[in-house]
């Protein structure tokens, strides 16, 4: 695919409210010691890839998350705010069961993945697939037949899986968003288009403690 750009997407390590199943969205929490394990293991991973940038969502578990790779490659990490993730509002700091027992009607076109429906004070899910599409297709242009690396977040990766399948936003989600995961892309003219997803033997091997 001439003057492709390959893209590397990954979602930030893990936190406490990721184990904990609570809503993070815009709200800033920072890696927990098994995110931090993971940042480590993914610049290991990826340390024999040439990379020509790396950039991040400006939130610190993303930011942190890019960093190890960042300094493995000797490249600066340029924060974006078009890869945040999405702000979920009135939601952020809850969990599942929480928004369903307070607002079960907003819980239920959620659940749903309805294109309209954003929760109080956070991003209607057609806005934030728009957000993050501009975001990604201008670092791409930027970046033309060169490599590089996006360190985000699961929203936005869903999204762009989305994307490079051609598969609709209200359609149920069929494969992984894993923290610390790597997933690859290409864009072109054509648009995005999916080359391996969810890659995490990296956060697999045998004698590496956290």
């Amino acid at each position: 695919m001439p003057e492709a750009t390959r893209i590397l997407a990954i979602r930030h390590g893990q936190t406490a409210w990721n184990a904990a199943a609570r809503i993070q969205g815009h709200t800033d929490i920072d890696l927990d010691a098994v995110g931090q394990w993971q940042a480590r293991q993914l610049a290991q991973a990826l340390g024999h890839e040439e990379l020509q940038a790396i950039y991040s969502s400006d939130l610190a578990r993303a930011r942190d998350t890019a960093a190890p790779l960042a300094a493995a490659h000797g490249l600066p990490v340029g924060a974006d705010t078009g890869l945040r993730e999405r702000a979920f509002g009135a939601f952020e700091g809850l969990s599942f069961e929480q928004i369903e027992s307070r607002w079960p009607e907003q819980a239920l076109a959620w659940r749903r993945r309805d294109p309209g429906f954003g929760p109080r004070g956070g991003e209607v899910l057609r806005d934030f697939r728009a957000r993050v599409v501009a975001a990604v297709e201008r670092l791409a242009l930027a970046h033309r037949g060169q490599s590089i690396v996006l360190v985000t977040h699961g929203g936005v990766l869903d999204v762009l899986y989305r994307e490079a399948a051609r598969i609709a936003l209200d359609a149920p989600r069929t494969w992984q968003v894993a923290n610390a995961g790597i997933n690859r892309l290409l864009h072109s003219s054509e648009g995005l288009v999916l080359v391996g997803w969810a890659d995490v033997g990296h956060l697999d091997r045998a004698g590496d403690e956290v």
